[in-house]
């Protein structure tokens, strides 16, 4: 009997055992989180993703639960040389090994190489792979060549006039003190 297994809920330790693959391509706004990260919705962008669950031998030949995880999708960022939209492509291809108990996973994380998560009956598999998403935004986004220079200076009339009008603080210390203003 083939067991049935949903993203949203999934068994990790029996979509393991059963060397089980999910796949499917789920619409951007699905995933809050990395949408508030963007500058705007493209239409019709999915992320597109595929879950593969094996085990493998552990440290004392136990079967032991893995997860593959591969992620894609194209999101709009903000170019950090002009400001203007920048489509990144976003792109997650990791493994993931699970532990019994949360203690466990702290102390193995620390000294293995690969992602620890600890094992449940309802693992969340979109949070996983918005998480992963999240990580993958670079810290600054931009353009190869922007479409517009940057501007290379800042300037604004409206500052200028005000910082013009404002008496000189030397001067009013010296009206306090008494001596010739300037």
């Amino acid at each position: 009997m083939t067991r049935e297994f949903a993203p949203q809920r999934l068994d990790v330790v029996a979509f393991a055992e059963d060397g089980a693959t999910l796949s499917g391509r789920t619409p951007l706004p699905d995933f809050t989180r990395l949408v508030a990260e963007t500058t705007g919705m493209s239409p019709g962008a999915e992320v597109t993703w595929t879950a593969e669950g094996q085990q493998r031998a552990g440290v004392t030949g136990a079967p032991v639960p893995w997860l593959h995880l591969e992620a894609d999708v194209v999101v709009p960022l903000a170019c950090q040389r002009c400001l203007a939209p920048v489509d990144i492509a976003l792109t997650v291809d990791r493994w993931f090994r699970f532990v019994a108990d949360e203690e466990t996973a702290v102390i193995e994380d620390e000294e293995s190489e690969e992602d620890i998560l600890v094992a449940s009956r309802d693992f969340d598999l979109h949070a996983l792979i918005e998480d992963e998403m999240l990580m993958e935004i670079p810290v600054t986004p931009r353009h190869d060549t922007c479409p517009d220079a940057p501007p290379l200076s800042a300037t604004d009339a409206d500052f200028d006039l005000a910082e013009g009008s404002r008496p000189n603080p030397f001067a009013v210390l010296g009206k306090l003190r008494g001596g010739k203003p300037e």
